[in-house]
């Protein structure tokens, strides 16, 4: 009798076995398609798809004599006269001069805001030639709207311009037009306009004198708050990036992002970034969960590459920024995304503006530190994207078994842990950078603020510094180039450097406090950063210069998705083992439901 119910036991787990077997691979099969579905909803049309097979052009050939007609010549253009030389009666050959043109632009703003009750900014660019050795005039007008809709009269007052590039213009210098009236106006809640008079003085013709008028600035009635001048600011801390360009590295931008954004302290400070044609989709990746979560403004630029101005019109972007966020800000930084501010330890940023508070301006000591030299006990730390793919499914197997450790991620080593030689060379004047309070500042510059309100301190050296990364945010490559076992080392040029692991100490705090993890699961969904993206220096593109294509996109997410699969697959498998532990329980508890959810949500034992 025992006999057979020990062999009835064994026929019925061999028949469960084998049923479940057929589930796994049910499962599998269901798991797969779905896989191979999402992958097809990822192509854009049946077009790209069809280009990893054949170059051929599939259009149809109705679309191409349907295609509209070429456009009408453009009409000629009138043709200056050309005014010829003259012979006096007291035989003199009077010579003729043909101006055609102009050389550059009157005026080209970029923004206009309310300084106070009564004064209005104008910030842009103006041609250089023209405010250095001409003598060019504002004047501004403010024009009410009438109660019946009309316009009333008009206040005018002289516009008192403000140079602040220090003669780094080239074609185009940053002019900032500051109109103080001697009355309040637009408080009424009338709304009004402010129109600017711009004159050449005389310097492009001396004989003629070139007026422009423009409105910049048009307030809809009702819509100026006179309470928000004096009303306390909306962050404590606001960050004015200057304009980004290039082929930046998305990997230094997280990082810089990530560790600020815990110095500053999330809730009480902003971050507004200027493109000027360096964020690119890999970069928006890194952006757009701090964008989403209030803590970033990003700010489209590129139309200022038109217009040649400095270092891609910096000076017109930080005065820009300056006035727009005036009132919303108590301090305002300006420095550089290779850049990293450091506190003393057991300091803090609330204690050390505290202690400037009397202040209207300080600037911030450089530490300079080499872009290239590493530690030879970091060699073989440092992996690259060639890994990626490896660990990009390291992350969905942790997330398939609801054990989620950024472990695969947390090892890799940021840029300002690998780089820890500092340049010790003395004697040698080094750029600073700075903080202001706003409401003190008309205008200001890249490393300080010549046209401020109050006093200015350079004794700083003790209470905040920053260590520059110089060169490493536009490359996209492995920062370390030469690795050294020394406290000291001096280079070939002559360039002594000491070891320096400041920032390395903070980063291990700044990757635990959590500001940084969720932004790479984010970068990791959106799926943009391709695979070789700090490998290659030209933008991540393939030597045939050349994006990554659809079809190697493919390739990686059939890959992914049949490494999927195998994980899945294991997991399956613990089905087996654990029906095998399930032989004491009665049949009539033993329901496939039970066995199912005790199998894949359940350890077994």
């Amino acid at each position: 009798m025992a006999k057979e119910m020990h062999k009835d036991e064994k026929d019925f787990s061999v028949a469960v076995t084998w049923k479940c077997a057929d589930v796994k691979l049910l499962l599998v099969s269901l798991f797969s398609l779905c896989s191979l579905i999402t992958l097809f909803q990822l192509f854009p049309s049946t077009s790209s798809f069809l280009s990893c097979f054949s170059t051929v052009d599939s259009r149809p050939l109705q679309f191409a004599a349907l295609s509209p007609p070429p456009p009408p010549p453009p009409p000629p253009r009138s043709v200056h006269p050309l005014k010829a030389e003259q012979l006096t009666n007291d035989s003199v050959v009077k010579r003729s001069f043909n101006p055609v043109g102009s050389a550059a632009y009157l005026f080209i703003q970029m923004g206009a805001y309310r300084g106070g009750a009564n004064n209005f900014v104008v910030i842009g660019l103006a041609s250089k030639p023209l405010h250095v050795f001409a003598k060019p005039q504002f004047e501004c007008e403010w024009i009410a709207h009438g109660g019946g809709g009309g316009e009333s009269a008009s206040i005018f007052a002289s516009g008192y311009k403000i140079l602040p590039d220090w003669g780094y213009g080239r074609v185009y210098t940053v002019v900032v037009v500051n109109c103080t009236f001697p009355t309040a106006v637009g408080l009424d809640g009338s709304g009004g306009r402010l129109v600017i008079h711009a004159t050449t003085g005389g310097g492009g013709d001396r004989e003629v004198t070139t007026a422009e008028r423009f409105v910049a600035v048009e307030e809809a009635p009702g819509s100026v708050d006179a309470s928000s001048f004096s009303a306390p600011p909306k962050y404590q801390y606001l960050y004015c990036g200057s304009s980004l360009y290039g082929n930046l590295s998305p990997q230094r931008v997280r990082e810089w992002l990530a560790y600020h954004a815990r110095f500053f302290g999330v809730g009480k400070s902003h971050f507004v970034i200027h493109d000027a044609g360096g964020v690119h989709p890999e970069v928006i990746a890194v952006l757009r969960p701090w964008m989403e979560k209030g803590m970033v403004t990003l700010q489209d630029i590129r139309e200022q590459e038109r217009f040649d101005g400095y270092y891609h019109n910096q000076f017109l972007v930080v005065n820009d920024c300056l006035h727009r966020y005036k009132f919303m800000a108590k301090w305002i930084f300006f420095f550089d995304i290779d850049e990293f501010l450091y506190l003393p330890p057991k300091t803090s940023i609330d204690s050390v503006l505290a202690s400037l508070a009397g202040y209207s301006q300080f600037t911030i000591e450089q530490m300079p530190m080499s872009s290239k030299l590493c530690q030879s006990s970091d060699y073989g730390k440092t992996p690259r994207y060639h890994f990626f793919l490896l660990r990009l499914v390291v992350v969905i197997v942790c997330e398939i078994f609801h054990r989620f450790q950024f472990s695969a991620v947390r090892r890799r080593m940021w840029g300002m842990e690998k780089l820890v030689y500092r340049n010790a060379k003395r004697g040698v004047r080094r750029d600073r950078k700075y903080a202001i309070q706003p409401r003190s500042a008309y205008a200001t510059g890249v490393h300080m603020s010549q046209n401020v309100a109050g006093r200015s301190t350079h004794q700083t050296e003790a209470r905040i510094r920053y260590f520059h990364y110089h060169g490493t945010i536009a490359d996209r490559r492995e920062p370390c180039r030469e690795f050294v076992n020394a406290t000291a080392v001096t280079t070939h040029d002559g360039t002594q450097y000491v070891l320096d692991d400041t920032l390395r100490r903070v980063a291990g705090a700044v990757k635990r406090s959590g500001q940084s993890d969720q932004w790479i699961v984010y970068s990791i969904i959106q799926l943009r950063i391709r695979a070789k993206s700090d490998s290659d220096p030209v933008r991540g593109r393939s030597k045939s210069g050349s994006s990554i294509s659809v079809c190697t996109a493919a390739w990686h997410l059939l890959v992914m998705s049949f490494l999927c699969c195998c994980a899945l697959t294991f997991r399956l498998l613990t089905l087996v083992r654990t029906l095998h532990s399930l032989n004491a329980f009665k049949p009539v508890q033993f329901t496939f439901r039970s066995v199912l959810i005790r199998g894949v949500c359940c350890k077994p034992s």
